[in-house]
């Protein structure tokens, strides 16, 4: 009889530990509402370990685009090359003085997460700076370093360590790490190309977008919504709800995107209203059990 695994609870911790722990919350809490709900179906130290993930993901695309702060393109790029060689130390040391590069440290060193992952995260950031229309190519290696690296390092957290269920389960984080970022490529079309300066989707013009060009793009996110649909149900239970709700708001925005004209997704950004995301919520607490 095989024995049964037992999962790892996050190691005995110091105040500092615990400080950056909640500042990665904090982050998190203040800029994704969806996700931040999505999140509180991770069982813990999951969703600790998650949110120390996302908040170090959260503060790289800050750098790269918040523009209420003073800092220049060059500026930027230093920020930017500054907070990855953080991360880079703190891989190799287990800390930082920076309080989310040393949560996201702490949970990189518990469960594998390594430059192989890290470093395509921050090129794709890089580009946000210095690629203002993507072709196919850069564009797939710019959803890969944004979305789907960002996908595995949760899968590593999720499998805590199962090396077998992870590269059983990658192709699925992966596809649902890009579907989730061509939503938003989708969604935020008007605020990236009138106000960033920045074309994703090769070929998408704000002031040509159709309806038939809209569903192109719909119909090769829904293909990734289905192929991480298959892989959901192997997911460990102490995950498989929060993926299966975060995938259920997508979907749903999905859905809502393709009955919203064209001419209408080129000029504002759709949302998914609250109580429609808390009922895929509370739905998906019954259905992922």
């Amino acid at each position: 009889m095989t024995p049964r695994r037992v999962r790892r609870s996050i190691p005995s911790t110091t105040s500092y530990d615990e400080v950056a722990r909640a500042s990665a919350a904090v982050v998190i809490s203040h800029y994704s509402t969806s996700f931040g709900w999505a999140t509180r179906l991770l069982h813990e130290p999951v969703r600790t370990h998650v949110r120390c993930v996302y908040a170090l993901v959260r503060v790289a695309d800050e750098l790269v685009d918040d523009e209420g702060q003073p800092w220049d393109r060059d500026q930027r790029a230093r920020l930017l090359d500054s907070l990855q060689e953080e991360t880079h130390q703190a891989l190799r040391a287990g800390g930082s003085a920076n309080l989310v590069v040393h949560a996201f440290a702490l949970t990189a060193a518990q469960h594998g997460i390594g430059r192989d992952l890290v470093d395509p995260f921050y090129d794709s950031m890089r580009a946000d700076l210095t690629v203002q229309v993507h072709d196919r190519e850069s564009l797939d290696g710019y959803v890969y370093g944004s979305a789907e690296v960002v996908g595995l390092m949760c899968l590593r957290v999720f499998v805590d360590g199962d090396e077998p269920r992870y590269l059983e389960l990658a192709p699925g984080a992966r596809r649902l790490g890009a579907a989730f970022q061509k939503v938003n490529f989708l969604r935020d079309l008007h605020a990236d190309q009138s106000e960033l300066g920045r074309t994703y989707l090769p070929g998408v013009d704000l002031a040509t977008f159709t309806d038939r060009e809209r569903d192109l793009l719909l119909d090769d996110i829904d293909a990734d919504l289905e192929a991480a649909a298959a892989v959901i149900g192997r997911l460990p239970a102490s995950s498989r709800c929060a993926v299966h709700a975060a995938h259920g708001l997508f979907c749903a925005l999905s859905t809502r995107l393709r009955t919203t004209p064209a001419a209408r997704i080129a000029q504002e950004r759709v949302r998914v209203p609250d109580l429609v995301k808390a009922r895929i919520l509370a739905r998906s607490a019954l259905v992922a059990r």
